[in-house]
Formats: structure tokens, C-alpha cells, sequence
């Protein structure tokens, strides 16, 4: 008599395998939401900077983002009337842009707490950078912010494991 079928050994062993094939794409799946979540922040940021920056051009007025732990703002130089005076006044220049920031994948600077943009779209204050502080091995987790130019970069040594965030640590692309 032939019996077919599986037996409870060849079971567990399917089970097992399909198992640790689950376990192992669970942590390459986490892997990969991080660095897409570290991406998906650092590329908002740099597009609402180029934003500032080219309204600040096309407005001729000047435009600041005030960076804080867990959000941005970004304001436009409207107080006095009609095209402002260049200081960000916080409780009367225009709110462009509320951003809240993903609190998992903390950012930090090196910078003043404010970036401004001229009415010629230039940043004022020198070089600054903005950093993703976590591990995640993004394309893109810093942003270089100089006079003329806002670019995209991947840092050299992670922030929580001894880098700084600055632009010695920050390779532009």
C-alpha cells in the first residue's frame, strides 16, 4: 500500500523555513521604512527651502525659516507694510509653511536657529547645515545651506555615533 502525503517531520521543516524567511524580511522591510522615512523628511525640508528661496527672488522680499526641535516655520517679511523691514518679527511677519517633523528620526543643526533668504534668494549667516539625527542609512539625511546654493548630501559618520553635523561631515550630491 502506497501511501502519499506529507509527513509531520516535512511539515515542520516548510514551517521553519517559511518562518525565518518572514523573520527575515521583517527586519529588512524596518531597514528600509527608516531610511525612506530619514529620505522622505531631509527631502521635504530641502524643498520647502528651495521654496523660501524662490519666493524670497520672485517676491523681492525677504523669507525666514525658523528651525525648531520638532517643526519648522517658515515666515515671509511682511511687517511694516508693504515689504518689511528684514527681522523676523514672529507675531506679525506672515506664516508661509507649518511643518511638523517626524519625531522618530530627530533633526538637528549647525547652525543659527533661523535661515533667511534675502529678497535676491542668497542665505544670510554663512554656511549651515541640517542634519538627520539617527542611524538610518539614507541616500540623503543632510542638507548643505550656503550663500547661493541649498544641496542634498549623506553624512560621513552618523550623529548618534560620534559624527557632528556640519559640513566636513556632510558629503554633498
Amino acid at each position: 500500500m502506497k501511501n502519499s502525503g506529507v509527513t509531520l517531520t516535512e511539515l515542520a521543516v516548510v514551517v521553519a523555513i517559511i518562518g525565518i524567511v518572514i523573520i527575515a524580511v521583517g527586519f529588512s522591510f524596518q531597514g528600509w521604512a527608516a531610511r525612506y522615512n530619514v529620505e522622505k523628511q531631509i527631502k521635504e525640508m530641502h524643498t520647502d527651502l528651495m521654496e523660501a528661496k524662490a519666493k524670497a527672488m520672485s517676491k523681492s522680499r525677504v523669507y525666514f525659516i525658523s528651525l525648531a526641535a520638532g517643526q519648522y516655520i517658515v515666515y515671509e517679511d511682511t511687517d511694516p507694510a508693504p515689504d518689511g523691514n528684514g527681522v523676523l518679527t514672529t507675531a506679525s511677519d506672515t506664516v508661509r509653511l507649518t511643518k511638523s517633523l517626524d519625531t522618530s528620526y530627530p533633526i538637528t543643526w549647525d547652525g543659527a536657529a533661523t535661515v533667511e533668504f534675502n529678497t535676491r534668494g542668497l542665505a544670510a549667516g554663512g554656511e549651515q547645515t541640517i542634519c538627520s539625527n539617527t542611524t538610518a542609512d539614507a541616500d540623503y539625511n543632510c542638507i548643505v545651506i550656503s550663500d547661493s546654493r541649498i544641496n542634498l548630501g549623506q553624512l560621513t559618520t552618523f550623529i548618534p555615533s560620534g559624527g557632528v553635523c556640519g559640513t566636513a561631515n556632510c558629503i554633498q550630491k
